[in-house]
């Protein structure tokens, strides 16, 4: 036992074992890489034939301005009426009656299956094989609608049913998966509170549905926003068909386009910053945190690299505990 003793304070005095860092030389080599790709384009960019110029007058021209509000209308009007329909659809294919869920299943295997720009090009030649569109009571002589399907079909409505038709589809399900997501004792706790099945969905299912369906929903938009430029093809004015009108005149192609990728990359940006607050406003652990504050959040994004923050309190340095 003496001999142990005296053993052990030599064993607590041994030095611990120096901590090596690890060298990862792929870092640097990867970086190195993606430094010089970028570093290829910028160069490739600036020796290019285009006259950057005109591409900066492009982006502030009245027609690419009227064309980029164009888009967002397009965007916005045909997602707000996939949402209301998507959830519409949904609700049909959760349902217990087999007529509904067999409506429901039919519309989205045919508006997810078809091409997008194929359902524009359909609505928009839709007075080939229909000369007028009618909307009469069963039965009665009363006809609420009837004008001819030229004049109905504009360009701007059968992009938006080409559009919205086929994000509806996704969007039922999407919301579908929200509304699983949903744990069925919440139904039940509606049920026993003597809730109808249509309060306890609105009420009950959809609010908490909504975490799992806007971040999908959001994705899709900005999807949506990209693809209007599919309206293009029937001479819908949007920010691609400014770009087409333009070159026409001045044959300047590229500077066009490269006005037209601009407008667009503004329009996802500015989308993808409201997604993400829009998000944060419904993640209930972010919720119970401190509201940052936009000032906060560009002051801080502005800020020098390795400059210290003032305005909280230095830690206070560990004190060793004497024995």
């Amino acid at each position: 036992m003496d001999h142990l003793n005296d053993m052990t304070p030599t064993r607590a005095m041994r030095p611990e074992s120096p901590t090596v860092k690890r060298k990862h030389p792929w870092r640097w080599v990867s970086a190195a890489v993606i430094l010089s790709l970028f570093a290829a384009v910028i160069h490739a960019l600036a020796n290019a034939k285009s006259d950057w110029g005109s591409v900066a007058g492009y982006i502030v021209h009245p027609i690419f301005l009227a064309a980029a509000w164009n888009t967002v209308l397009l965007a916005v009007v045909a997602q707000s009426f996939a949402i209301l329909l998507g959830i519409v659809i949904a609700i049909m294919r959760l349902s217990v009656n087999p007529v509904a869920v067999a409506s429901a299943s039919f519309f989205i295997w045919i508006f997810r299956g078809v091409p997008v720009l194929l359902q524009i090009l359909v609505w928009y030649n839709l007075a080939l094989i229909i000369e007028r569109i009618t909307i009469a009571v069963p039965f009665t002589g009363i006809v609420l609608f009837d004008e001819s399907t030229n004049t109905v079909m504009t360009p701007f409505f059968a992009a938006f049913l080409g559009l919205a038709l086929n994000e509806a589809a996704y969007m039922a399900e999407i919301v579908r998966g929200g509304i699983k997501s949903v744990d069925a004792g919440q139904v039940e706790a509606a049920s026993a509170l003597a809730m109808s099945p249509g309060r306890t969905m609105f009420r009950i299912v959809l609010p908490q549905a909504l975490r799992v369906i806007v971040p999908p929903t959001g994705n899709n938009f900005i999807n949506l926003m990209k693809t209007t430029s599919l309206a293009s093809t029937i001479t819908y004015l949007e920010l691609l068909r400014a770009a087409q009108n333009i070159a026409a005149v001045n044959l300047q192609v590229m500077e066009t386009l490269f006005a037209a990728a601009f407008w667009y990359m503004v329009l996802v940006s500015i989308t993808s910053t409201g997604q993400y607050f829009l998000e944060r406003s419904l993640d209930s652990s972010l919720s119970r945190k401190a509201p940052i504050s936009i000032r906060t959040i560009v002051r801080k994004a502005i800020a020098p690299p390795f400059k210290r923050d003032l305005s909280e309190p230095p830690a206070s340095p560990k004190t060793e505990v004497q024995r």
